[in-house]
């Protein structure tokens, strides 16, 4: 794989981003003052001791106690005889025991393979084999799925967590609820299983032997979401999470340049941690800056996350399209007081311009779109966080990172042309677990990582997706990129969501087909087409309009054109 290091340092002969860039920010960022992940945890949770670290289910963990709780679990992990560099699976939701787990792996010297709750068997088998993970730490719910794969695995120790773990006294009646009330909890049997309070209460009575993390060491295997292919694990580092953590660090201090800065700083985290987005901007953002993390179990429970909103001062909302429209579509989170709200981050998808122009109505905050990747660690971009205006684009290159707008031949496009978002910087990942092939394709001899997203950069550089490679629509020759179709649509009062795929067609190759979800059930198929003949050219009109109750959504709420092609 390619050295990091030799690449993150490489000066463009033109960054037209960085007159752009707000007063003061540095073009390069510092060398880091941590050695490892675990290394910035232990001195953040120092420095913080007293301060809330995260809040779930009206529960508070100090970063004093977090410490404590995370030390004993990495000497449990270190007591089942698993070495420095293998890896641990973490398979669950937004509950405390995520955040500890995580950081309990990365202080014994372990590796992190995060994995999607909501996996099928098959999905899961294939992670757990490819990553070779020794162990896995699963909530209860989500056990019955370990239990199915788990002999076809490398696993040698599983640990499985209730929902009422770390919630004291109450957490009985929590599991009561989740298991007897709720039935959330289908039957399941893990032979040797120990359970998450007695790995813990086991780790107390050790001493958490410090490991010679190293930066360039694996961090984590961060598994793409497997929407355009085989699932695979980008490799991050130490380094690069460190690097991005430094670059976010020096980018959210602008947010504050018209609003004062609070003592604790609010997130909620209604994203999943498992999810490299909330994984690092809230999760590595919130431990560097002391902030209070909210964590939302369920994000589809609007309500709950809706109350929980309302109970906190929230400094600090990172979300996606889809969760702003639900959020926006709800009348008591209209009824909020949003006074304390400084930075609304959009991420994950395209932020699209009706909703963002809603939530700025709605919240007095807008919405600043960022870009990354599982492979960038991930944010690579994000739109200044002084300015008031929401741009429609993905903004700047942060500090020390460079982009390139490439076509097919692998040269970089004139200012204004369409190409290839290519990223370099000390964020981007080393490779693909044992996939070199993968790794050659996706990384350049020169250092960037190709991401198949099309896109152009204006003159004060500002770079604008035009779409993914794999979702383009070719009418006749001509480009048609569906999220323009998709903020055309979305537009229109009368509808609540929308997707835009291509389908064969015998005259132009293909065509365009639209998927709408109404939030007016009056609306009419005419409707749409008198509206997008206003707003679109011919060729890129939908040709069919169907309409639909709901769209085929991934766990964190991006909707998956791929299984409306299929």
């Amino acid at each position: 794989m390619p050295d990091t290091a030799s690449r993150t340092q490489s000066m463009l002969p033109d960054r037209p981003w960085l007159a752009s860039y707000p007063v003061g920010m540095p073009t390069e960022i510092a060398a880091s003052p941590y050695t490892s992940l675990g290394h910035m945890f232990e001195t953040s949770c120092a420095k913080y001791a007293d301060r809330p670290a995260y809040t779930c289910m009206g529960t508070t963990i100090t970063f004093g106690a977090l410490a404590k709780t995370v030390d004993a679990f990495a000497a449990y992990l270190q007591s089942t005889g698993l070495k420095q560099g293998d890896r641990v699976a973490v398979m669950m939701p937004n509950v405390l025991q995520n955040p500890v787990t995580i950081f309990a792996i990365l202080r014994a010297g372990l590796v992190v393979v995060n994995v999607n709750p909501l996996y099928t068997p098959r999905e899961l088998e294939h992670q757990l084999k490819d990553s070779g993970a020794k162990a896995i730490v699963v909530l209860e719910n989500f056990a019955h799925t370990v239990e199915q794969v788990a002999s076809k695995t490398a696993l040698q120790h599983i640990v499985v967590a209730s929902m009422g773990d770390l919630l004291g006294a109450k957490g009985l009646l929590v599991n009561f609820i989740v298991r007897r009330v709720k039935k959330l909890v289908p039957a399941w049997s893990l032979r040797g299983h120990t359970k998450f309070n007695t790995a813990i209460a086991k780790g107390k009575r050790l001493t958490l032997a410090k490991p010679d993390v190293k930066a360039g060491d694996i961090a984590f295997l961060q598994y793409t979401g497997g929407t355009t292919g085989v699932s695979k694990g980008a490799v991050l580092t130490h380094a690069n999470l460190l690097a991005n953590a430094a670059q976010m660090s020096l980018w959210i201090e602008t947010a504050f340049v018209n609003k004062p800065k609070p003592d604790t700083l609010v997130f909620l985290c209604a994203l999943p941690l498992y999810h490299i987005f909330a994984l690092t901007v809230n999760g590595l953002m919130g431990l560097v800056l002391g902030g209070h993390n909210i964590l939302i179990p369920n994000p589809r429970d609007i309500p709950s996350l809706v109350k929980e909103f309302g109970s906190h001062k929230v400094t600090i909302f990172p979300g996606l399209n889809t969760l702003f429209n639900a959020l926006l579509n709800n009348g008591p989170f209209r009824a909020l007081d949003f006074s304390s709200l400084v930075l609304t981050f959009g991420g994950g998808m395209a932020v699209q311009r009706p909703v963002a122009e809603r939530w700025e109505k709605v919240t007095g905050c807008s919405i600043k779109e960022g870009y990354g990747l599982s492979e960038t660690s991930p944010v690579a971009t994000a739109n200044r966080l002084d300015l008031p205006d929401f741009t429609g684009t993905i903004g700047l290159p942060l500090p020390s990172t460079d982009i390139e707008i490439r076509n097919e031949a692998d040269e970089n496009v004139p200012i204004g042309d369409v190409g290839e978002i290519c990223i370099r910087g000390p964020q981007v990942m080393p490779g693909y677990w044992n996939k070199p092939e993968e790794t050659a394709q996706a990384i350049s001899k020169d250092g960037f990582f190709r991401t198949g997203d099309i896109g152009r950069m204006s003159a004060d550089g500002l770079i604008k997706i035009v779409d993914r490679k794999k979702d383009m629509i070719l009418v006749s020759g001509f480009n048609v990129f569906p999220n323009e179709i998709e903020e055309v649509v979305m537009s229109y009062p009368g509808v609540l969501e929308c997707a835009a795929i291509a389908i064969p067609d015998a005259h132009s190759g293909e065509a365009v087909k639209l998927f709408v979800v109404r939030r007016d059930p009056n609306v009419t198929e005419a409707e749409i087409r008198a509206h997008c003949n206003d707003g679109l050219t011919n060729y890129k009109r939908p040709r069919i309009i169907e309409f639909r109750d709901d769209l085929p959504k991934s766990n964190v709420g991006k909707i998956l054109r791929k299984e409306l092609r299929s």
